[in-house]
């Protein structure tokens, strides 16, 4: 669900007049901690790729999101500066919170899971972790932070998502658009402006020119 915020605030911010700002914008870009955010990408992915070929990563699987959820709010955090990144901050705090009760996976509505079909639903129904997801049922905690809230067509993507990712994308999609339109009229200036410091006068004549 976090893509689905980077692209609309990207095509939005495009279509905003944000193109050429917005990559001196992000070139200029100094996050905090920088280097923790694609390591928590290249986390992730040695996750889900392990947890289907080692049963013991299966096992933590759980405790591994658990230590990058919390990696990622603490480098949120040291950026709370910018705009948007309170909103992604809570949000991904929401998603953390009922995955903590839930040891360390989130749990899914099946009814709201119907949208991406039969096969889907029969894996949560056989109590099998469907990647870092499980079935809720009446032992759910906190279960209104959990996956209820099913979208799809005219969406464009089949999913199932949280209270917390709409949060967290609201928090990325502002980011984006403080980053890509700007708003001062200071950074994109016509190539022929003349600056009132660049204007001398002819104390002669009392003729003002470049």
């Amino acid at each position: 669900m976090v893509y689905d915020g980077i692209l609309l605030g990207l095509i939005v911010g495009l279509f905003r007049g944000g193109f050429r700002y917005g990559l001196h914008q992000f070139a200029a870009l100094k996050l905090r901690g920088g280097w923790i955010f694609p390591l928590l990408l290249l986390a992730q992915f040695f996750i889900f790729f392990l947890q289907e070929r080692l049963e013991w990563v299966a096992s933590i699987n759980g405790y591994l999101f658990a230590a990058v959820y919390v990696t990622g709010l603490a480098f949120l955090w040291l950026n709370r500066r910018y705009k948007g990144f309170t909103l992604i901050w809570i949000g991904v705090f929401l998603n953390f919170i009922v995955m903590a009760v839930n040891g360390g996976r989130m749990p899914v509505s099946v009814d709201a899971s119907a949208v991406l079909g039969p096969y889907y639903v029969d894996m949560l129904r056989e109590g099998g972790a469907v990647s870092k997801h499980y079935m809720m049922d009446a032992s759910t905690h906190l279960s209104f932070l959990g996956d209820i809230i099913p979208l799809s067509s005219p969406y464009p993507r089949t999913q199932v998502i949280s209270i917390g990712d709409v949060v967290m994308n609201i928090g990325i999609f502002l980011f984006i658009q403080y980053m890509m339109v700007n708003r001062t009229g200071e950074a994109v200036q016509p190539v022929n402006s003349i600056r009132p410091e660049e204007i001398r006068t002819d104390s002669k004549e009392g003729r003002s020119f470049p």
